[in-house]
């Protein structure tokens, strides 16, 4: 006899979670790590303390800006606005980019808030992240950081030379000493007229010589012809006329002036009569900050530069006024800082440290904790970790004076056990007292 079968009660089908492919940062992009933190802060930190001895305020403006600032301000005919520009159309039509540099945004500002009626010259300085679509490469990314600084409302050559000796000031506060002020005068509209004449028919006899983007540059900006960093270009380059020979009374007036200044400063440079920079508001003096390659890199690097952009107000709706100013790429030399292997490392120093063996002891440390952190007395603590011995380690790390030790019968009692990291020597005071007993003993 057939025994009929009993069916099994039906599992439901197990789920397989499909392992989700970890999302990476966008193209381009860097994440800054606590490691290279403290890096970034002695650069900036630096810099800032400098600007405000050299009479600086700080300005911040808006990561985004309409599209027609940097078409007018950066020019239409530059790497910038042409092709690396994050250039996007709101829900409401109007077309805005975010910022590829700051100086337009701060000319923009000063135009719009009436700066021009504030005591003149206007010193500004500013730092954030700069955005452009350009090819990721070493020490440069498509959001990028610069620290810069402006000067607006005075035509002096002295203010050219006070500039250039804030960004050499800079850099030697940093810790980057081994470094070269190019320099060189664009002219004004006027010499620039008649050089760029003798550019344009230089450049027509050897123009099969010339990479793609310099055909096309030679008809609207000749001069840009002189920056590009194309091997067979530069070699083209080398022979061309030099604006410092075209330069009109008073640009060669202006930049004789400029290099007396920094001959006084004893500022070291090099006349460099190819450099030009990259965007078309600069006029007369333009600089660059190049730091000597290091034992694999025989190469100059360019950490930062500026100059003269005395149009730029007047092009942006403003009443002309004379400026100047610099920026540095904090990417580019946080990377020097590096290769310096500069003394850097943090120096953390706390008054106190916060020790702890037991759930109960690690209850009583944060209220001790929450007594301390209202005062001016610096604290640290370690409050995940159960070994005293590795928090103690962790004290003298911080260079604590005093560590605060609760242990099991301290927790019971409301007491706290003070040693003092130096000499070893300990003490039991109340719980309720230690702000009192601390301050008491940091004195001594």
């Amino acid at each position: 006899m057939l025994m009929p079968r009993v069916k099994k009660e039906e599992q439901p089908e197990k789920k397989v979670r499909k392992k989700m492919k970890p999302i990476q940062a966008v193209k381009g992009m860097k994440d800054i790590l606590p490691p290279e933190q403290f890096i970034w802060e002695h650069i900036l930190e630096t810099s800032r303390h400098m600007c405000q001895d050299f009479g600086f305020g700080r300005i911040e403006t808006p990561i985004v800006e309409n599209t027609d600032l940097f078409k007018r301000g950066v020019g239409q005919v530059t790497d910038i606005v042409e092709k690396e520009m994050f250039s996007f159309e709101t829900q409401g039509g109007d077309k805005i980019s975010l910022r590829p540099e700051g100086t337009a945004g701060v000319v923009r500002s000063y135009i719009e808030n009436g700066m021009s009626r504030w005591t003149q010259p206007v010193r500004l300085y500013y730092d954030g992240s700069m955005f452009r679509y350009d090819k990721p490469q070493q020490g440069r990314y498509r959001e990028f950081h610069h620290f810069g600084a402006e000067v607006i409302g005075e035509d002096s050559p002295a203010i050219d030379a006070h500039v250039i000796y804030l960004a050499w000031k800079i850099f030697q506060k940093i810790g980057i000493k081994d470094i070269s002020i190019q320099i060189n005068s664009i002219g004004c509209a006027t010499c620039r007229a008649k050089y760029k004449k003798l550019l344009t028919d230089y450049y027509d006899m050897k123009i099969n010589k010339l990479c793609t983007d310099c055909k096309r540059r030679l008809e609207k900006n000749p001069m840009r012809l002189l920056d590009c960093k194309e091997e067979k270009c530069m070699q083209v380059a080398a022979g061309a006329p030099q604006i410092i020979d075209n330069l009109c009374p008073e640009c060669n007036g202006h930049f004789k002036s400029v290099l007396e200044f920094l001959d006084e400063l004893e500022i070291p440079y090099v006349l460099n009569s190819n450099l030009v920079r990259g965007l078309d508001y600069y006029t007369r003096t333009v600089f660059e900050i190049w730091a000597e390659g290091d034992d694999n890199d025989s190469r100059q690097t360019a950490l930062g530069g500026g100059g003269r952009y005395d149009g730029l107000i007047g092009l942006l709706g403003g009443e002309e006024t004379p400026a100047v100013g610099f920026a540095f790429g904090v990417e580019r030399v946080a990377e020097k800082v590096m290769k310096l292997n500069l003394d850097l490392e943090p120096k953390i120093s706390k008054d106190v440290f916060l020790v702890q063996l037991g759930d109960l002891a690690r209850r009583k440390v944060m209220k001790v904790f929450d007594k301390i952190i209202d005062t001016d007395i610096s604290v640290g603590e370690s409050v995940g970790r159960g070994s005293i011995k590795s928090q103690l380690r962790m004290a003298n790390k911080a260079h604590a004076k005093l560590a605060l030790i609760i242990g099991q019968k301290e927790a019971l009692d409301n007491t706290v056990i003070v040693r003092d990291m130096k000499s070893g020597m300990q003490e039991t005071v109340i719980m309720n007292e230690i702000v009192k007993e601390v301050r008491r003993m940091l004195s001594k």
